[in-house]
């Protein structure tokens, strides 16, 4: 996958990774990006075509793909990350409407056009989908859960010819960590990182410093055997 003449679609994209994606993707030569958001966003490049989405509204969604004809990458990056201690149910769900709802929702909606395409999907997620933050417990759990959708995703559309990505962040200096006072990675960066994973086409991505940690044994870890154990199995069966 080259991201040089390819359609590409960022959710989340008025700010953070969001607004660093659509940015490098226009770097990279896209011929057209798509890029939704909550609230009004604006870029003088020709080849951007703003989108109002909120990802948790299945009639923004439908209304979005209406403006979208054709289709290679879409970058699930839209997501809510609150400080909470798993006291309020409501805090949880809200959590897994935007980051694994949301997600679904926008897959499910863009694979006509990516499985046309032989595209990419892209999740962005985080180090806590691997262990658990306890100062954002929601948050975590929404990432785990969606990095299994991802995994299963994966599997199910290897037949389609499309392929599905797992961005496994670190902390990155945007509004959802200001308030961690650690080293953090710029959204360019990460941003970079991310597009340089999908045209080599791997399907982790670590993007940053701490990220990277993992990324020397994951490929020979337990947890990827397993996982392609599993989609092996399922493959077999869908056969």
């Amino acid at each position: 996958m080259n991201i040089k003449d390819r359609a590409v679609l960022v959710t989340g994209a008025n700010r953070g990774i969001g607004q660093a994606l659509v940015a490098e993707a226009l770097r990279r030569g896209a011929s057209r990006v798509f890029a939704g958001s909550r609230g009004p966003l604006t870029n003088s490049d020709a080849r951007v075509t703003p989108l109002t989405l909120d990802v948790t509204d299945a009639t923004q969604i439908r209304r979005a793909l209406e403006r979208v004809d054709a289709l290679d990458v879409l970058i699930n990056n839209a997501g809510v990350a609150e400080y909470d201690d798993l006291r309020d149910r409501a805090t949880i769900e809200r959590h897994l409407a935007v980051n694994l709802f949301g997600p679904y929702e926008m897959t499910q909606a863009s694979l006509p056009f990516l499985t046309l395409s032989q595209g990419a999907i892209v999740n962005v997620l985080s180090l806590t989908s691997l262990a658990a933050f306890p100062l954002i417990p929601a948050y975590s759990i929404s990432k785990a859960a969606a990095f299994s959708m991802t995994q299963s995703l994966r599997a199910l559309f290897t037949g389609r010819g499309v392929s599905v990505h797992a961005v496994m962040t670190g902390p990155v200096d945007t509004d959802m960590s200001r308030g961690l006072d650690i080293p953090k990675a710029s959204p360019a960066s990460v941003a970079r990182a991310i597009f340089d994973g999908v045209e080599n086409g791997e399907e982790e991505i670590f993007p940053d410093a701490m990220s990277a940690s993992m990324a020397e044994n994951w490929y020979d870890g337990a947890v990827k055997a397993m996982e392609r154990q599993n989609a092996a199995f399922v493959q077999g069966a869908l056969a």
